[in-house]
């Protein structure tokens, strides 16, 4: 089952959109309609989890008077998401809206103020349509859990989107939103747009200052791993995101770089096929993946970067302190045995190794993971991108992972993800861009790593390959 029909303009593409409500072409009343009830039609993707269909029509009413205000007298005050729809993962608060974190330990509870990025993406104008599936706590990369549907692959329902922001990615690759925030840890962002057949930016840490409220380090010394990124079928809906969501000093640079895209050339591409993962496990990559990859390496060499095969040397104990280091949060988790047992497998396993470390082991995890960071950086210093392949295999079905014992469950999800955790530990920006569906109609795609301050490079560099 493939995604759905091209949407009518003006909600073709984020960037359409808002050309659209500024014109005066269509109202935000309309546009809020037009998507909630998409979001009704497709209930079979589970991508939501709750819809605040109420809170955003009156926003969106809101939207429109201020709009009416913006073009009768222009300014470049003028907030740059009046008026487009959205939705947040649902392990973010959304003030006025349930927040459940994917878990059946406790009711969800109704958030009383918003998330700092959630904030800043309302003052930018953005109007909240619900919140969006996850795996409980945002720890795995497929997106189910015990309190509700599983989100499911336009692609193909019987697969899984990926995650943790994997009903966000359904939503936007089925045309329920013009794009999404997402969050990424270990690939979050990145591995669902890989699996959807979306850009997903996952900008280095601090780039988006919502995220880094409370330093750059979490209470065991392993460096903050989560950073928030934009879900979008477009190089340029990806920039206008991201441009809401960055520090205020970069605000208008990404949509720039996609704008003077054209002008880009002569940048140093490394390719590798490495993985940190394969000391500890077998990472077979499919065909397909292998393709995407060669591909990828050849059209940035005709877009006249200079293009060649590297060599990195990853720590092979990267695997032990990096599911260490991973895991290590939800030993702060108090629950009672009854929540507990209402835990997912994994989650209830993972919880348990990590209330049976001490405070030495983990904060021994977290020195490792800063050293890992700090070597990653120097190897792909020498080059301004690195290129990899995206997902190692074609997106599994529903319920293939959590079929499985905890510890096998674990290690498909590494297997399946073998390049996205460690730009999360180095800290750095990187990039998925679809390159081409497979024999079974599923996208494949791969991963670009930039230096700091990256992205809005990383967006053009998008942009590029959408061309060919």
């Amino acid at each position: 089952m493939g995604t759905s029909a091209a949407a009518p303009a003006p909600f073709a593409s984020a960037v359409s959109l808002r050309a659209a409500l500024l014109a005066g072409e269509v109202t935000a009343v309309e546009v809020a309609a037009h998507f909630l009830e998409r979001i009704a039609a497709r209930e079979d993707l589970g991508a939501f989890v709750s819809v605040t269909n109420e809170s955003a029509l009156d926003a969106a009413r809101a939207a429109d008077a201020a709009l009416a205000t913006a073009r009768s007298a222009p300014t470049p005050a003028t907030p740059p998401l009046l008026g487009i729809p959205l939705a947040h993962k649902d392990l973010v608060d959304v003030a006025g809206a349930p927040t459940s974190s994917g878990s059946a330990t406790q009711q969800a509870r109704i958030a009383e103020d918003d998330h700092p990025v959630v904030a800043a993406l309302r003052a930018a104008g953005s109007i909240s349509l619900g919140k969006t599936q996850v795996p409980e706590f945002g720890l795995s990369c497929y997106s189910e859990n015990l309190i509700a549907s599983p989100a499911r692959n336009p692609f193909d329902r019987d697969r899984t989107p990926g995650g943790s922001s994997g009903g966000a990615a359904a939503a936007v690759a089925a045309g329920l939103l013009p794009f999404a925030p997402g969050s990424d840890g270990g690939g979050s962002v990145r591995i669902p747009a890989l699996a959807c057949g979306l850009v997903g930016l996952k900008p280095g840490l601090g780039a988006v200052p919502g995220d880094v409220t409370r330093g750059y380090e979490d209470s065991f010394g392993s460096p903050i791993l989560t950073v928030s990124g934009p879900l979008a079928r477009s190089a340029a809906d990806a920039a206008m995101l991201m441009d809401a969501m960055a520090t205020p000093n970069m605000r208008g640079a990404h949509r720039e770089a996609v704008h003077r895209a054209a002008d880009l050339t002569g940048l140093t591409v490394a390719t590798s096929t490495a993985s940190p993962f394969e000391a500890a496990l077998d990472v077979p990559l499919s065909d397909d993946a292998l393709r995407a990859f060669t591909v990828a390496a050849e059209r940035l060499a005709l877009l006249g970067h200079h293009v060649d095969a590297a060599e990195f040397n990853y720590d092979p104990e990267y695997f032990e302190f990096f599911s260490t280091g991973w895991t290590a949060s939800l030993s702060l988790l108090d629950f009672d045995e009854a929540q507990a047992e209402r835990l997912m497998p994994l989650t209830r396993e993972m919880r348990e190794r990590a209330l049976g470390r001490s405070l030495t082991e983990h904060r021994a995890a977290g020195a490792r993971l800063r050293e890992f960071g700090r070597d990653v950086r120097g190897q792909w210093g020498n080059t301004d991108i690195v290129l990899t392949p995206g997902l190692a295999m074609a997106a599994p079905r529903i319920g293939e992972f959590a079929a499985l014992p905890p510890q096998q469950d674990y290690e498909l999800q590494c297997k399946w993800t073998p390049f996205t955790s460690m730009v999360n530990v180095a800290g750095l920006p990187a990039i998925t861009i679809p390159m081409f569906t497979d024999g079974d109609g599923l996208p494949v795609g791969v991963q670009l790593i930039g230096r700091a301050g990256s992205e809005p490079q990383l967006l053009a560099i998008a942009a590029q390959l959408e061309a060919f």
